[in-house]
């Protein structure tokens, strides 16, 4: 019974990870970012929650949160705009409800660290063409609790390494390590065995994220480490 609810998990995962792209694009048609609040829940979240035009992708939102972590600390339109994506809006929230990864499922940032983080920030990035572009970042009250809850990230991540051939997956662990933090990057490759996008768990100090870029097919792992020390550069900040 243990194997089948594990098989079931992966499969949501999995569903998940190849709705991204679907997501994104129905993103892009409408041309609205953000989203409309359906309960009592969501539309306190949606006090939080801000939308950037597409004419102006340079700018995220206001930082806030600090000495925690705000909207500034987070990945930038310049940052991958260089790497040949194209960004087209973006919404940031500062609850730590966004879902981690395609990984992760339904796991939040608040979920993971049981809302003890001093603060949250989220990020999700549309794209001209495919793809999807998440980060969720959280501060922590002191750097253990930091370090325990990049393990778990990491944990999240591992454990959609080990695949059945032909399903999507995340492949082998990169360490890297700058002045400002260490991060642990993955390429993300499609049941085909084509890169398509990746995903990172960052730590600097206290604070801890995740970015992750989905549904980019033929998307090279050399610029997804680009887009990784950039994000870990904006956590450090």
């Amino acid at each position: 019974m243990t194997e089948n609810r594990t098989v079931q998990q992966k499969s949501v995962r999995r569903n998940r990870f190849a709705a991204a792209a679907c997501f994104a694009a129905a993103l892009i048609t409408v041309s609205a970012v953000g989203a409309q609040a359906a309960t009592a829940e969501a539309a306190r979240d949606a006090a939080h929650r801000t939308p950037v035009s597409a004419a102006r992708p340079a700018a995220v939102a206001v930082a806030v949160g600090a000495p925690g972590v705000g909207s500034a600390d987070l990945v930038q339109s310049e940052d991958y705009a260089r790497r040949g994506l194209n960004p087209v809006g973006a919404t940031v929230a500062l609850t730590g409800r966004q879902a981690l990864s395609a990984c992760s499922g339904e796991e939040t940032m608040r979920g993971l660290t049981k809302g003890k983080a001093t603060a949250y920030a989220s990020v999700t990035w549309t794209f001209a063409t495919d793809g999807l572009l998440t980060e969720s970042a959280a501060s922590a009250p002191t750097t253990t609790a930091a370090a325990g809850w990049e393990k778990q990230l990491v944990a999240l991540v591992q454990d959609c390494q080990d695949e059945p051939a032909g399903h999507w997956r995340y492949g082998a662990a990169h360490t890297l390590n700058t002045t400002g933090g260490t991060a642990r990057w993955y390429a993300a490759y499609n049941g085909d065995g084509t890169v398509s996008g990746g995903v990172a768990v960052l730590r600097s100090g206290t604070r801890v994220a995740v970015v992750e870029l989905s549904g980019r097919p033929a998307y090279a792992p050399a610029a997804f480490k680009g887009i990784t020390t950039a994000a870990l550069n904006r956590l450090a900040s």
